[in-house]
């Protein structure tokens, strides 16, 4: 049996993905999406399944930055799932939750559900919490204080709180994207549709060279490899350094993507293979929020 750190506390969305993931395997709860890392690199985890991109609020940047400028680790998978996020109370405050004085949550599912908020929550404080789970887990305990939560279904069950408002997400195509975390490339596969194959990279320009990024595009775009997404991170050595991120919408092969790799090292970049994996989707025969 594995052992698999995950975003915490108990019924997150990150808690849903590795369940369903991962159904055998036993499930470790971490407060922070460095310490999932963390648990690999120590030993404590087998794996660690961390959220990388929300569809409406994009890339979380915690994650890049310590896979980056931390975690020594492999992306061995990837897990999309539906997000859905509703309103929750305690139950004795079912009858006046309209007169909450704040609204916890992880500051992601606080952006997603802003026209909610606005138009029901105007000048309402909002609070941000380590995850959607942990604002659910505090309203819980804290039934003297009139606030809410927001976050998905399952914690609505397993912290016994009242949905008061069900899908208050602004826009009904709301996913968020997981990595699967490993230190070895030992290549996994799950119970789930599989969406296809994927190839991570980090990519540093060299200094004084204009062009580089156009010439690194080149590199793919010659090949006839398609991106699924590119984007730029500070390297933290001063203003203007970036890395960048680019997902190849394939597995490394034989040739095509090892060649656009040498041909960027050739330019004087530095490639960094962060891992190449295939897509699966959960939550697909029910509401997984």
């Amino acid at each position: 049996m594995r052992k698999i750190a995950f975003l915490g506390p108990a019924a997150t969305f990150t808690d849903i993905a590795v369940s369903e993931a991962f159904p055998s395997d036993e499930r470790i709860p971490c407060v922070t999406i460095p310490e999932c890392m963390d648990y690999v690199i120590e030993g404590k985890a087998d794996l660690a399944v961390v959220p990388i991109e929300n569809a409406l609020e994009g890339t979380v940047n915690m994650t890049i930055d310590h896979l980056f400028h931390e975690a020594d680790l492999t992306i061995v998978g990837e897990l999309t799932a539906p997000i859905q996020q509703h309103l929750l109370v305690h139950p004795d405050n079912a009858p006046k939750w309209t007169d909450a004085k704040r609204i916890l949550s992880h500051p992601h599912a606080i952006a997603q559900c802003h026209k909610f908020l606005h138009r029901q929550f105007y000048g309402i404080p909002s609070q941000q919490m380590t995850s959607t789970a942990a604002a659910a887990k505090y309203v819980s305990e804290h039934p003297e204080e009139c606030i809410a939560a927001i976050a998905n279904s399952l914690s609505a069950q397993e912290y016994n709180l009242f949905t008061a408002q069900a899908d208050i997400h602004d826009f009904s195509f709301n996913h968020t994207r997981f990595l699967v975390l490993s230190k070895t490339h030992e290549e996994l596969s799950f119970p789930l549709p599989q969406t296809g194959g994927k190839t991570t990279i980090v990519v540093t320009l060299p200094t004084d060279h204009p062009g580089t990024l156009h010439q690194v595009l080149a590199t793919f775009a010659w090949r006839n490899l398609n991106l699924a997404k590119i984007e730029s991170r500070p390297l933290k050595t001063g203003l203007g350094n970036y890395f960048f991120i680019i997902d190849v919408a394939q597995r490394i092969d034989d040739v095509l993507v090892p060649g656009a790799f040498a041909e960027m090292e050739a330019l004087g970049c530095k490639v960094q293979v962060l891992g190449s994996y295939y897509g699966y989707e959960v939550g697909q025969a029910t509401e997984k929020a």
